[in-house]
């Protein structure tokens, strides 16, 4: 707020991307600020990030490759993505997408979002805690707010399946990441991925865990999403200029 009334000139806030958590938007609103963001630009970007790490952790890719190149030869057995259960928390552009993407690997989909205006084809609706107790990957793409903040918490952790995989490639903030480590080392789960965090750059306990997948968010850095979002921020400011008729 100190910022937006720092700038009385400014009428238009164009955001590259899809999150406005960056943005004070009650402050917007009351300084009579329009705040424009790109939502589907990044989506597919971001649910095939999700898609690299279900197939990742399933099939062990990475530590396989940190083996071969240390002179060993491990057979490695892992999982198929068409015989799990995939849990989507958010059915949003990138949920949506991403529960589409998994069921064109035959995978069973189950979703959670109290706020679905509707729901997909062949995706099944449920509650979370039974969400939780009988997906065996669990992905979030929800904002983060005050609602979902620690959304996967310790209580959650335990409801899981003991070989269960969880990604966030949403917010850092939905995972209380202190109880994800413990979860990992207890053996309550079987593995994560996760590409944000609630301090980046992260170095914390998580980077210990060889079943760990970590990238420095990069979710929406895609080639052609990124040229998608710049553009369509470009087009959003020029609308929001256009609409206080500040250009014609």
């Amino acid at each position: 707020e100190r910022v937006l009334e720092s700038v009385p000139r400014l009428k238009v806030i164009s955001r590259c991307g899809a999150g406005l958590d960056s943005v004070d938007l009650a402050a917007a609103k009351k300084c009579g600020i329009a705040v424009f963001n790109t939502p589907e630009a990044p989506a597919q970007a971001v649910a095939e990030l999700t898609m690299g790490f279900m197939l990742n952790s399933m099939r062990q890719i990475g530590m396989t490759d940190r083996a071969v190149r240390t002179g060993e030869w491990p057979r490695t057995q892992g999982r198929l993505l068409a015989a799990q259960t995939v849990g989507v928390i958010g059915l949003g552009h990138i949920g949506r997408r991403v529960a589409r993407l998994c069921q064109a690997f035959e995978a069973t989909v189950v979703a959670h979002d109290p706020f679905a205006t509707q729901s997909l084809d062949g995706v099944t609706m449920t509650p979370l805690e039974q969400l939780l107790s009988s997906a065996d990957i669990i992905t979030l793409h929800v904002p983060h707010s005050a609602a979902t903040h620690h959304l996967l918490d310790a209580k959650a952790f335990a409801a899981m399946k003991p070989d269960a995989i969880v990604i966030n490639a949403a917010r850092g903030g939905l995972i209380d990441e202190s109880a994800l480590a413990e979860a990992l080392q207890s053996g309550k789960i079987g593995a994560a991925a996760l590409d944000v965090f609630e301090q980046e750059p992260y170095q914390g306990p998580l980077l210990q865990f060889p079943n760990v997948t970590v990238t420095s968010h990069v979710g929406s850095l895609a080639r052609e999403s990124r040229l998608r979002m710049e553009i369509e921020a470009a087009e959003n400011l020029l609308q929001g200029l256009i609409q206080i008729g500040a250009i014609s």
